[in-house]
């Protein structure tokens, strides 16, 4: 295992470095940093899935399990400057499929992240499984681990629509997998597929069934996306018509509130004190530090914004954060783009986001939101309300359905 600050001199003479760099004049000025979470990338599957567009790659020999979490710590520690004195609030562990890697790794990684890192007491830590590479106790493996919530990538039930989407899994798996992680997690995500190859609004009706029927916390529903750059891109397949997906997201709708999922997202439900702790920052501007191949980030300075991707290739990566180099690039979000960055993430949420929110997060005046803002709501996408300081905004049901022309209104 890597020791921590192995180099005292080094260390302090990269934090002053770093210091110096991040914290020079800038054009925003913020007045505090926003919450900080922590991504982690495992980007090994089983399979490539052909709607992916992720950096995944799939496990053709064994697992270099060891020298990957020796990459990941390293590039931890060489990050440990910019983050310096700040708790973090959730960790999420994704892929890829990060329950590839055995729950001993798992455990090594996670104590290696808090033996460096201040996190909150209550942290949350997220780590997305596979049904596919389930087998018994292995989840309660990953709990006594430190993984305190497990996110279970099911797609579908119905072994006809898992092999149209290429999942290694089949719906037997999927249930076995589910029944452990409700038995072993006080919280769980569920995670589904609607407007799939082939499926009508019935077979959805049957996939919610099975969904529903295991109490789950938290569920996450997307609708099936082409990609570039993705094998469904080269072939698309034939998927259900734009009204038709449409009827599929209102069964959605009424059968989550019917069983007590309150949409707090535009693609996501959960029962109270379910919410994800970690999305959640995303969606609110939060901030992020990500590690692992491929990994991005988004880091606030009092006087700048900055976004960070680590090197793609694993082995390279390896090679490199290992040198204390795993940078691919890093640039400043600039000021014209931060309405859109804040916006895109914030509509998405039911609940809006509160104008002071907007401020401190983005260093900018309302003034640079003012125009979009009087154009949503002339056309009945958002609702404003006067209330404590500014008041906040929300996106109205129109906004939901309509999300992408509401979030161009700040391009």
């Amino acid at each position: 295992m890597i020791p921590i600050h192995s180099d005292p001199a080094g260390l302090e003479a990269a934090v002053q470095r770093d210091i110096q760099h991040y914290m020079r004049p800038g054009t925003l000025q913020l007045g505090g940093l926003p919450p900080l979470s922590l991504y982690v990338h495992l980007p090994w599957c089983l399979k490539k899935c052909p709607y992916c567009d992720f950096n995944s790659h799939e496990q053709r020999q064994e697992l270099p399990e060891e020298r990957y979490v020796d990459a990941l710590i390293a590039d931890l520690e060489s990050a440990l400057p910019l983050i310096w004195g700040r708790t973090v609030i959730s960790i999420f562990l994704g892929g890829g499929t990060p329950s590839l890697f055995s729950p001993r790794a798992i455990d090594r990684l996670i104590a290696a992240i808090r033996a460096r890192v201040r996190l909150e007491g209550d942290c949350e830590i997220t780590m997305e499984a596979n049904p596919g590479t389930f087998e018994k106790d292995r989840f309660r493996a990953f709990r006594a681990a430190g993984v305190t919530r497990l996110s279970v990538g099911v797609q579908s039930f119905d072994d006809r629509f898992l092999q149209a989407v290429g999942r290694v899994h089949d719906g037997a798996q999927a249930r076995a997998a589910l029944a452990e992680a409700a038995e072993c997690f006080e919280t769980f995500n569920l995670d589904l597929m609607y407007a799939l190859p082939g499926q009508t609004e019935l077979d959805l009706e049957r996939d919610l069934d099975a969904a529903l029927s295991f109490a789950p916390p938290h569920l996450s529903i997307y609708h099936l996306s082409i990609e570039p750059n993705t094998y469904f891109a080269k072939f698309p397949p034939a998927v259900p018509e734009d009204d038709a997906a449409y009827a599929m997201l209102d069964r959605i709708t009424a059968r989550t509130a019917a069983a007590g999922l309150q949409r707090y997202e535009v693609s996501a439900f959960a029962r109270a004190g379910h919410q994800s702790r970690h999305n959640s920052n995303y969606w609110q501007f939060g901030d992020y530090l990500g590690i692992g191949a491929g990994a991005h980030g988004k880091l606030s300075f009092a006087h700048r914004i900055v976004r960070q991707v680590r090197l793609r290739d694993p082995a390279r990566y390896m090679d490199q954060a290992l040198a204390g180099m795993p940078l691919a690039r890093e640039s400043e979000v600039k000021r014209s783009e931060l309405p859109f960055e804040f916006m895109l993430n914030a509509l998405r949420l039911r609940s809006g986001f509160a104008l002071t929110d907007f401020m401190e997060r983005t260093g900018l005046p309302l003034s640079a939101i003012a125009k979009g803002l009087e154009q949503a709501q002339a056309k009945g996408l958002i609702e404003r309300s006067e209330g404590a300081g500014l008041g906040w905004v929300r996106p109205t049901e129109r906004g939901f359905d309509f999300l992408s022309d509401l979030q161009e209104m700040f391009l």
